[in-house]
């Protein structure tokens, strides 16, 4: 199995190189209108920006603003395949522009725009990224009818162009099955408040006024590229900022294309794929790990384990988790075109009573799952035999 990724230094909004339809998933986070570190992004493209702001006009900025991301939206719905789906991650933003502290709701100006391209809005997910100490406070501290709540939550916007995705083929419905999450994913990640993912923080070296960048976690993008695409698809980010959707999509198996305007942040990106292949093995793993754990939790409260992966022999919950199978991925190549290719193993299937639903042989296993851990092995669960 191979996977192929493509990034392209120009704007958004106009994505030439990719045809109508093409795209299965997008996951993105834009540059946040009326936050003060993306003013010369958004003044860059408008310079009627920059005026709005200096006369302090922030109804005029905020919606100018967005008038540079609509662009990108209308090129988003019209790459998208029909039953796809567009996963938004977007903060509001407080500013005070001549002693009048407002609120500017980025994430309501969005979902109007692109429910005007005909895109469907599904429930969203509150992100509470826990990156603000809670003891910060603004306004007139202690002292009432003065003071200001402090915005703690982002929103995940999502989206789908059309109906329902189908998967009509034998071919499309074996590989929506390899693609399976496990029962206990499905329950924590399709819940619409996130509080387990924290903010990421990177720095971004002699860039002026872009001390950090707004790069949502590998995590983020890992999961909702797991959630809402297959094997094989398409993953696109019109604002691949440092890349962290096209990681995202190399360790789940997708293929991934990518728009940014400043080179900068994609400098040395192959070396930084290359030196990912580790990481991407201990996400896998920190699926199966944390699988592991909720099987052993079940058994420990004495709840029966009613099937076994085929693949591996592990127990799951469901027959929907039967199929499920990982993709490692194993190299990385860098093309001349600049596309980088990533070459996946699968381990082998002989994996039969290497866990049962004995809690003491799950208990075995345990043992074993350390020790062939510290030996290297990337599933010790099912990769070590007793």
């Amino acid at each position: 199995m191979k996977t192929t990724h493509k990034h392209y230094i120009c704007s958004a909004a106009k994505m030439t190189q990719m045809a109508d339809h093409s795209v299965n998933l997008v996951v993105t986070s834009p540059p946040y209108p009326m936050i003060d570190m993306w003013d010369d992004i958004f003044c860059g493209q408008d310079p009627k920006i920059e005026t709005a702001l200096k006369k302090a006009d922030g109804t005029l900025a905020f919606e100018l603003m967005h008038k540079v991301l609509d662009k990108v939206w209308k090129e988003v719905f019209r790459v998208l395949s029909s039953g796809g789906f567009a996963c938004i991650n977007i903060g509001d933003a407080t500013r005070t522009l001549k002693d009048n502290f407002a609120l500017y709701p980025n994430h309501a100006r969005i979902l109007s725009a692109v429910q005007a391209l005909g895109f469907t809005a599904l429930p969203c997910i509150l992100w509470r990224k826990q990156t603000n100490a809670p003891n910060k406070f603004m306004g007139s501290g202690m002292l009432p009818a003065g003071a200001y709540v402090t915005l703690e939550h982002e929103y995940i916007l999502i989206l789908r162009k059309g109906g329902k995705r189908e998967f009509t083929s034998p071919a499309t419905r074996e590989n929506r099955q390899h693609s399976a999450l496990f029962w206990e994913e499905r329950n924590q990640w399709f819940s619409d408040i996130w509080m387990d993912l924290k903010g990421t923080r990177q720095a971004m070296g002699k860039q002026k006024n872009r001390s950090r960048s707004a790069a949502f976690p590998f995590d983020l993008a890992y999961r909702l590229i797991n959630m809402y695409s297959v094997k094989g698809d398409l993953v696109l980010d019109p604002f691949l900022g440092t890349g962290t959707t096209t990681l995202a999509a190399m360790a789940a198996g997708r293929n991934s294309a990518g728009y940014e305007i400043d080179p900068s942040l994609l400098e040395k990106f192959f070396e930084r794929c290359n030196d990912s292949l580790d990481h991407f093995s201990s996400a896998i793993q920190h699926r199966i790990d944390a699988h592991m754990k909720f099987i052993q939790g079940r058994l420990d409260t004495g709840k029966p384990i009613k099937h076994e992966n085929t693949h591996y022999g592990f127990p799951v919950v469901t027959r929907q988790e039967k199929e499920l199978v990982f993709s490692i991925p194993v190299s990385v190549e860098h093309q001349e075109d600049e596309t980088v290719v990533v070459n996946y193993d699968i381990p082998a299937r002989e994996t039969a009573n290497t866990i049962t639903a004995a809690p003491e042989k799950a208990i075995a296993a345990k043992t074993r799952r350390r020790k062939a851990r510290a030996e290297g092995l990337l599933f010790p669960d099912f990769d070590s035999v007793p």
